[in-house]
């Protein structure tokens, strides 16, 4: 009886593994899990960062570095522990929205070797009111050496990215007639709000630092402009 249970419980998971890629399913929602109840939550405009190991799945046929098309995948885990942490996601379904990948450029700098441990920053370097623009970094563990960057475009459906902005900048907090600058004892916006709620650090909201939409970096626009050149093309060919 216990072997054909075991039996029929192996059968189910190798045809789970067969029909889908368990193993991403079940990582990401770890990656939510720890987001939501484990880690310290973040300011939308901080920097969020995840620890990533190369594994032998994650290989190439060369057998001696990451596979290209794995980077991609890491970000998916990186983006969701940045949308969690940040309330991000929690904000736009809020709003009415929804969130998809609108456009993705990645660029490889280094290999990242079998079983060698690397860091993933993940930050918003610009928006608009229909898109966010983030940028992944993938930073070797020993080094700090930026082995890849990409740059992915967020379209954001059925409610103002300015709108959704706009309430993650205030974080529940006034910031008219803020500073330029955060506090010297203060490292992050994160650790300014929290000091702010708790009363612990003499935060005030009258110290608040200045939070404001980043200026458009050039990069960013070249991309724009070429993804504008391709939709045109595109149309035309239809």
């Amino acid at each position: 009886m216990l072997c054909t249970a075991l039996g029929i419980v192996l059968g189910v998971l190798v045809g789970l593994y067969a029909l889908f890629e368990l193993h991403y399913f079940l990582r990401m929602c770890l990656c939510v899990v720890s987001a939501r109840f484990l880690k310290k939550r973040m300011h939308i405009l901080d920097t969020g960062t995840v620890v990533g190991l190369c594994l032998t799945n994650d290989i190439d046929t060369l057998l001696y570095h990451m596979n290209n098309a794995r980077y991609l995948r890491e970000i998916d885990f990186a983006r969701v522990d940045f949308y969690e942490r940040t309330s991000l996601y929690r904000t736009i379904r809020s709003k009415g929205g929804s969130v998809v990948q609108g456009a993705t450029t990645i660029r490889y700098r280094r290999f990242i070797r079998p079983f060698t441990r690397f860091t993933i920053s993940s930050r918003i370097v610009y928006w608009d009111n229909q898109s966010i623009f983030m940028e992944h970094r993938f930073l070797g563990g020993t080094d700090g050496f930026i082995h890849c960057i990409a740059l992915c475009r967020q379209r954001v459906m059925q409610c103002s990215v300015e709108d959704v902005m706009a309430t993650l900048l205030k974080s529940g907090i006034s910031l008219q007639n803020a500073p330029k600058k955060v506090p010297a004892n203060t490292t992050s916006s994160t650790e300014f709000l929290e000091k702010v709620e708790t009363g612990v650090g003499g935060g005030s909201v009258a110290d608040m630092p200045s939070l404001s939409k980043p200026d458009l970096p050039p990069e960013v626009a070249k991309w724009l402009e070429w993804n504008d050149i391709s939709s045109a093309s595109l149309r035309n060919e239809c």
